[in-house]
């Protein structure tokens, strides 16, 4: 049998601990409780005296220099080199190494030494720090565009395993009010269908769409050959903006990205449905239900209300920028 301890090492809190069950149980019992062997309980035991201080973790370094470590001579040749070079790279200090010392030992194991004796950077990567993004303030002015693909799991077992089915959606920017439309089928003619229906649910023609690079919205580039994509010709003949954001990059379209994780979480969770019209009938309940949520980042243009929901926001917006109620 094999014991596992996933917090190693032990604490000298949780070997006394277990020492003292052991008095009162079975040694398979506590070996099954604290993920140990047999052996490593005997060894506790015989370090045990009678206080915590003598189960206390000691040091792992070894007592003497392994017979293959790096010499004086070598480290020397490496300090030498790291100081008359500051910006030395690793190749180029390996080949020096290899060409003026007569260095024998392998690539690896100058990178590993370099990195124990704390020689060479070992600072993580600079994680990304998002830049500060430019939220329209009045409506019409930007919307972002994107495809979702509905989880297989929610398909009903009449349908068949190889149809797929896609949620597009478009968000504004200025209110975060959404909407979402279903489709079995990833093209520009739905891509083209789904935009003239949101434009009809909103009642505006926004001046810029933003999407990413997916074939459904552009040509790539080795497609393009001087060809209008069928949603750019819908654009430009609306006058309508086509922003594309930078490939593989989808936190630039991230009101857009964030409402989709939402949805996972609010409703293909508990999703079930049996065709296409059925999909949609239960996304147009969920989408009525999604744009009257709250949300902290929305608030009145006088500052007074906070928490507005997206159709809350939506209709101060109209009202403020259209004079329109709706």
């Amino acid at each position: 049998m094999r014991y596992y301890h996933y917090n190693s090492p032990y604490s000298a809190q949780e070997k006394y601990r277990a020492l003292q069950l052991w008095k009162q149980s079975s040694i398979e019992f506590v070996c099954h409780r604290y993920h140990c062997s047999p052996r490593t309980l005997w060894r506790w035991k015989a370090r045990y005296d009678g206080t915590i201080t003598s189960l206390e973790n000691g040091s792992h370094r070894p007592h003497s220099v392994h017979p293959r470590a790096h010499t004086d001579e070598e480290k020397t040749a490496i300090s030498n080199l790291f100081r008359r070079h500051p910006n030395i790279g690793l190749n180029e200090l390996y080949g020096l190494l290899r060409r003026k010392y007569h260095y024998e030992r392998s690539y690896i194991t100058l990178y590993t030494f370099l990195k124990k004796s704390g020689q060479i950077n070992n600072k993580q990567k600079n994680t990304y720090t998002p830049k500060e993004y430019d939220t329209p303030e009045k409506l019409g002015e930007k919307m972002q565009l994107d495809v979702k693909h509905v989880p297989a799991e929610c398909k009903a077992k009449c349908l068949p395993g190889w149809e797929k089915f896609y949620q597009y959606t478009i968000i504004e920017e200025a209110s975060r009010k959404r909407f979402i439309y279903a489709y079995n089928e990833l093209s520009s003619y739905n891509t083209v269908d789904f935009v003239t229906r949101a434009i009809k649910y909103f009642g505006y023609i926004p001046k810029i769409i933003q999407t990413d690079n997916g074939t459904e919205f552009t040509y790539t580039r080795e497609t393009k050959d001087d060809k209008e994509h069928y949603f750019d010709w819908f654009c430009r003949l609306n006058n309508i903006e086509h922003k594309l954001i930078k490939p593989r990059t989808p936190r630039h379209n991230g009101k857009v990205e964030r409402s989709h994780r939402s949805d996972n979480e609010r409703f293909y969770r508990h999703l079930k449905f049996y065709s296409l019209h059925d999909l949609n009938k239960q996304m147009a309940a969920y989408l009525k239900r999604s744009n009257s949520i709250p949300s902290r980042v929305l608030k009145s243009l006088d500052g007074v209300s906070s928490w507005l929901s997206p159709n809350e926001k939506h209709s101060e917006l109209l009202l403020h920028d259209f004079g329109v109620v709706s």
